[in-house]
Order: C-alpha cells, then sequence, then structure tokens
C-alpha cells in the first residue's frame, strides 16, 4: 500500500475511533464501530482518486483551493422573491418565485388581451422544481439561469434541507415519508402560485416528491399539472440499488446502515467534525456518486460538495429510511395523457437509469433521453442537455412560445439549422 493510500485508510479509520472514543456506552461504541466499517465500505471505490490526487496535491494547498473555489464560483448566487408555505406539521418551508420578465412575454398578448371583463388575464404558467436529498433548491442553478424571465418558475427547499425549517414531525421523532414531502409540495405550491397551469420538475428525491403528490392529489394533477420532468429519479425498488458496490459490501452496509445513521444522529456535533476532519476523503465520495465526468469543472464539483455538506448528519439519517418504503409505481398513471420528460444519467450509481427506464416504460408517450458519460448531479454536470430538454418540453405545454430563447443553454425555436 502506497503513503498515500495508507493515509487515506487512516482518516477512515481516525474518524471511527475518534467518534468511537467519545461515546460512553458500550452499545455507542459498538455502532459507532460498525459505523467505521460500513463508511469504509462506501468510502473504497473512492480512496483510491483521493490517494492519485494526495500524491501530487498537498493538503494546505487543497484547502486553499475549496476556499478560492467557493469564494469565485457563481454557483447558487442567484435569488428571487422570497416566500414561506406552512406544513401540515407547521414546519416551515422557504421558497423563492422568478418572475416572468414582461417583455420577454408573447407578443400575442397585447394590451387588449391583459384584461377581460374587469379581470386579469389568465395565470402564467409556473415551473416548480423540486430538489434531492441533501441538496437545494441552489442544485438547479443552471436551469434557473437560463429559464429568468422566460418563464415563471418556483424554486423551494425540502424540509430540513437548505433554508427552510428544520421538520417539527421529526422533532417529534416521526418518521420522515416520502408522503409528507408530498404534502410539503402541495403547501408551496398553494402558497407560491395557487391558481394557473403548472410544470412539475423534480430531481431524485424531489421526483419521488412529485409521485407523492400525484398519488395524494390527484385532481391537482388532473385540473392544473400540464407537464413534468423527472430526472434522476425512481418510482421504487430502491433496496435494490448497489451503489458500484461489490454484492457482499452492499448488503452489509444495507444491514448496518439504518441503525448506524440514526446512531450517528444522536451525536451530530461530535459526527460534523469528524465530517469536517476527513473532508478530503468525503469530498472524493462526493465527487464519485455526483458525477462520473472526469473533466467535470472543479468549481462545480465543489459547489455540490458543499450543498450535501450542509446537510447535517441527523437530516441525513431521518430521511434514508423513507427510500426504503419509497414505492409510487402505481401514482405514474395520473401523468399518462401529459407531456413528460425522463431523463438520467447513464452511469448514475444513486438512482441507476433503468429506474428512469422503467419509469418510461409506463409512461410510453414520455421522451427519454439517457446522458452518457453522466452521473447522479446531471443537471450540474451536463447542464446544456438537462436545459435543452427541459425548454422543449416547456415548449410543448405552451409555457414558452415557440422561438423564444432559453439563455445560456439551448433554444426553443423550432427553426432548423442551414
Amino acid at each position: 500500500m502506497s503513503e498515500s493510500s495508507a493515509e487515506v485508510v487512516a482518516d477512515v479509520a481516525s474518524a471511527a475511533v475518534a467518534v468511537s472514543a467519545a461515546g460512553a456506552a458500550g452499545g455507542w461504541r459498538r455502532a459507532t464501530g460498525i459505523a467505521g466499517v460500513a463508511i469504509g465500505v462506501v468510502a473504497a471505490g473512492a480512496a483510491a482518486g483521493v490517494a492519485l490526487e494526495r500524491m501530487t496535491v498537498g493538503r494546505g494547498m487543497r484547502q486553499k483551493a475549496r476556499l478560492a473555489l467557493d469564494s469565485a464560483g457563481p454557483y447558487g448566487s442567484l435569488r428571487g422573491m422570497p416566500g414561506k408555505a406552512f406544513a401540515d406539521d407547521g414546519t416551515e418551508l422557504y421558497y423563492e418565485v422568478d418572475d416572468l420578465d414582461p417583455e420577454a412575454a408573447p407578443a400575442a398578448i397585447g394590451p387588449r388581451r391583459r384584461r377581460l371583463f374587469g379581470r386579469k388575464s389568465p395565470a402564467p404558467v409556473t415551473v416548480v422544481f423540486s430538489h434531492g436529498y441533501c441538496l437545494s433548491q441552489d442544485s438547479w442553478h443552471f436551469q434557473r439561469a437560463a429559464l429568468r424571465g422566460v418563464v415563471r418558475t418556483v424554486h423551494w427547499d425540502q424540509r430540513s434541507h437548505g433554508r427552510s425549517g428544520r421538520g417539527v414531525a421529526q422533532g417529534r421523532d416521526e418518521p420522515v415519508t416520502i408522503e409528507q414531502l408530498g404534502r410539503d409540495l402541495k403547501a408551496v405550491i398553494d402558497a407560491a402560485s395557487p391558481e394557473g397551469p403548472l410544470v412539475l420538475v423534480g430531481h431524485s428525491m424531489g421526483g419521488m416528491t412529485v409521485m407523492a403528490l400525484a398519488d395524494q392529489y390527484p385532481e391537482l394533477i388532473r385540473e392544473r399539472v400540464v407537464g413534468v420532468a423527472f430526472v434522476g429519479t425512481s418510482s421504487g425498488r430502491l433496496g435494490e440499488v448497489n451503489y458500484g458496490l461489490p454484492v457482499a459490501g452492499v448488503n452489509a452496509v444495507r444491514r448496518v446502515l439504518p441503525g448506524v445513521l440514526k446512531a450517528l444522529g444522536q451525536r451530530a456535533e461530535l459526527v460534523e467534525k469528524g465530517r469536517r476532519a476527513t473532508a478530503d476523503l468525503f469530498a472524493g465520495i462526493i465527487k464519485r456518486y455526483s458525477f462520473a465526468s472526469r473533466d467535470v469543472d472543479p468549481a462545480v464539483a465543489r459547489f455540490a460538495e458543499r450543498m450535501i455538506e450542509s446537510t447535517p448528519i441527523d437530516v441525513v439519517a431521518e430521511y434514508y429510511p423513507a427510500f426504503n418504503d419509497h414505492d409510487k409505481t402505481e401514482a405514474l398513471a395520473h401523468f399518462a395523457d401529459l407531456p413528460v420528460l425522463v431523463l438520467a444519467g447513464v452511469q448514475d450509481l444513486v438512482t441507476p437509469s433503468e429506474h428512469s427506464e422503467a419509469i418510461a416504460d409506463l409512461l410510453p408517450d414520455a421522451e427519454l433521453v439517457l446522458v452518457p458519460d453522466a452521473g447522479h448531479l446531471v443537471m450540474l454536470e451536463h447542464p446544456e442537455v438537462v436545459t435543452d430538454r427541459l425548454a422543449d418540453l416547456l415548449t410543448r405545454t405552451g409555457a414558452v412560445p415557440a422561438g423564444a430563447t432559453v439563455k445560456g443553454y439551448g433554444s426553443t425555436s423550432t427553426a432548423q439549422p442551414g
């Protein structure tokens, strides 16, 4: 084993030892001992890449590079009109609205059509973006930048993520469920876009949230939703995902991980210190499970890392069991008559592209787009592809007029190149 590889393994071991040493009870020591093993198994796939990086880049230099990327990177800097919604358990849900630029409105909507019998013209289409596990609304940075002013959009943070409040029910030790997330989305829609047509866009857990919304509020889908985009998500059977690990390793992780995460969540402050102490190792893991491209922009990779790092370990622990219980296959039928985009990275290790293909099989009229050389965070890794296909979906739904230019990535123009 090389010196750099040994250092990686030492980091994993030291993190587990540091957490274990702080536990007073024997049960806590056993739990954190298992945590060390679980983390070691998951880290194995990333360790080699981290070790190679360490051969050429010193720890101090890497820390300076992270600080430079944090200060210079523009990603996640877009802000809209803030608002708050309240879930049925009282959780405060933060959202932002980017309104339609009046100058970008279709020319057909002239002064004479703005009022009809003293009433305002129909509400514009609103595109509601739902983000994934351990992320925030900022994960849609590129799509938000491209669509800004062209269409009305709502971006929100799921409970206990981003700027939203900690889940009130979870403070009472109630588990997070995908059904709860569907009700949260309904609360956001009621507050941010109570009328008018909707296009729902969800990535990973956000796509599951959209399915849960349809399952509980089919009349909303029937009466108001005019299009849906599922990005890197799944309708169920997540317990079968192997995350690119050997069978023996993934089975071991599945057996112990729920209990381990619960135990770690109870010592959140201590674990966060351990995460900071092994930042380089976890950066490698995050990159492996987020991206597939070798040449992903370091600033984008660091942006994703910051979002994931900002999710507290107790929140990670609260959400994890919900995914094994998730099954919204039957809810997909509510989207059968709508324009649907199903898009995934071919090398996604978290929600494999086969899960997107399964969704498309149940929605035969959906557009299925599989992006080569793309991982789980496809909207950050290949933003031009995601934005282009979203722009096309919005054109098909009437949210964006044909010929309108989407800034940054792609156009909805139907003209063929000469």
